[in-house]
């Protein structure tokens, strides 16, 4: 796989939660860290995403924003 995303991180899918239309997948990327990405049920299928499969998390934004109050 070639993408110009420089933002690429190495994980282990921990769970697919599907919903009406979207689905949120949980991935460890190592450290204790979990990262959550929001795509839609077709994209899983198609995917093939599943508990203990292998993927690339691909960070790619154009603003990454924090608040406090």
């Amino acid at each position: 796989m070639r993408i110009s995303a420089r933002n690429q991180i190495k994980g282990t899918v921990l769970e697919v939660t599907k919903g009406a239309t979207t689905s949120h997948v949980r991935v460890d990327i190592g450290g204790g860290q979990v990262m959550t990405s929001s795509i839609t049920n077709e994209a899983v299928d198609d995917l093939g995403l599943k508990a203990g499969g292998k993927v690339v998390v691909v960070v790619k934004a154009s603003d990454v924003m924090i608040a406090v109050d």
